[in-house]
């Protein structure tokens, strides 16, 4: 089994960056009354789950601050969900870009839950 030196070289890490980095992209289209409610909202959830990530990462050798932080990781995926689908009843996306958004976030929870359920595999300090 090959382990990851960084929390950088994990796939869930790496999915939740490129999705945060989409949300950006999508979220400069909303309109500018949005600024300070939504758009800031759905920003600042998707960026907030690698950075959970990272945190949980640095606190390996507690396991259950590791399964708290990815617990936190996997709030903010919901909450982003829920921005999306706020999006989508505000008319911001398509249903098509909604759907595929949050058709990855589901996925990302499910790494993320998978990470929590095996986080003796992450914690193990024989591993490292």
């Amino acid at each position: 089994m090959e382990y990851a030196e960084s929390f950088r070289d994990l796939e869930v890490h790496k999915l939740s960056r490129k999705l945060s980095r989409e949300i950006f992209e999508i979220s400069k289209k909303f309109p500018k009354e949005e600024m300070y409610s939504l758009t800031d909202q759905i920003r600042r959830s998707s960026r907030s789950v690698s950075g959970q990530i990272a945190e949980a990462w640095g606190k390996r050798r507690y396991e259950k601050h590791f399964e708290s932080k990815l617990t936190d990781a996997d709030a903010e995926q919901l909450e982003t969900q829920h921005w999306i689908q706020t999006a989508l009843d505000c008319s911001y996306i398509s249903k098509e870009t909604a759907n595929d958004l949050l058709q990855q976030y589901f996925s990302l929870g499910k790494m993320l839950n998978s990470m929590i359920n095996k986080s003796e595999l992450f914690c193990n300090m024989s591993n490292r």
